[in-house]
């Protein structure tokens, strides 16, 4: 299903597991009232681009996939509601606002720099502009996300979830580490401990190295929102950031496919396949053959409605 928010691909015919994969920043499509004062061509530079094509093969592994349709630098889905600038208002925000550390560094909820420090709008936007694109865009998205992860977890009692994003090759200056570090193959961030079981975090960092790949963990990239507000690891529901580096599949200043695409999708296919099995074995016993009982679809009635909508709002280090 395609809205203008979000793309939804479920898993393919017979493949079902309880697996979410989400890819926040791969959008490209740039809505006409964007305005801004840079070029499309620099705006570019915050897109995970093609992130959601090195995920496709999530859907044949049993896996439901979303993939978000807008670009990022216009309303980020992996921000909370609460990450207002207020810098960036003509008039004052009418609700709560809670900016974090990426709000500070130019890049929350609606993003006012591009990586190189530069100022994306030579004006102001309107409050009616921001809840424009909260509305059409941002909450769509984070509700699909949730609906899909409270359908596995009600369906098999336990729920992955891979929030999927790539980082730029080399840190820049607007980047928490400083800039010109350069980054691993994959970071994988599980908010220090919080939004997974260890073992899981472990088990994608295995398959990942047993394919030669550099893996870090937490370090640059910790996860924000989306790994943050649906994440419950008590009650089965674990969600992981995974960031894989641009260099592995792009040119950075075309933004076009690199050589290493094919390769590294096919490696993305096999860790899909390996982490679908992964939560097919590891859901509560009284869900294993949920199939054959009826007993069991009670268990979406106890949806958690208000978790992590900001009742505990923590910042990003």
């Amino acid at each position: 299903m395609t809205t203008k928010a979000f793309d939804i691909r479920p898993p393919a015919t017979g493949t079902h597991v309880p697996l979410v994969v989400d890819s926040p920043h791969s959008g490209t499509t740039y809505p006409a009232d964007f305005d801004a004062a840079v070029p499309v061509t620099r705006l570019r530079e915050g897109e995970d681009t093609f992130v959601d094509e090195l995920y496709a093969d999530a859907p044949a592994a049993g896996a439901t996939l979303i993939a978000a349709r807008f670009p990022r630098v216009y309303v980020d889905p992996n921000r909370s509601l609460l990450d207002i600038d207020a810098s960036l208002l003509s008039s004052p925000w009418p609700g709560p606002a809670i900016p974090s550390r990426k709000t500070e560094l130019g890049i929350g909820l609606i993003w006012r720099l591009l990586d190189t420090g530069e100022a994306i709008y030579a004006r102001k936007l309107t409050v009616d502009e921001v809840k424009h694109r909260i509305v059409e865009y941002h909450q769509p998205y984070q509700r699909a996300v949730k609906k899909a992860l409270d359908e596995a977890h009600g369906h098999f009692g336990a729920v992955w979830h891979l929030d999927v994003h790539s980082m730029p090759a080399v840190s820049s200056k607007i980047s928490e580490e400083g800039p010109g570090k350069s980054r691993p193959d994959f970071v994988l961030g599980d908010r220090d401990g919080t939004t997974c079981e260890a073992a899981f975090t472990q088990f994608v960092a295995r398959t990942l190295e047993g394919m030669g790949y550099v893996v870090k963990l937490n370090d640059p990239y910790k996860g924000v929102e989306l790994v943050r507000a649906f994440s419950d690891p008590a009650a089965g529901r674990h969600s992981l950031q995974v960031e894989v580096n641009r260099r592995l599949y792009m040119d950075e200043r075309t933004r076009e496919k690199g050589p290493g695409f094919e390769k590294l999708r096919a490696n993305l296919a096999r860790l899909l396949q390996a982490v679908a099995q992964y939560a097919a074995e590891h859901v509560p016993h009284d869900h294993h053959h949920h199939h054959h009982h009826d007993h069991d679809h009670d268990h979406h009635h106890h949806d958690h409605h208000d978790h992590g909508h900001g009742h505990h709002h923590d910042h990003e280090h």
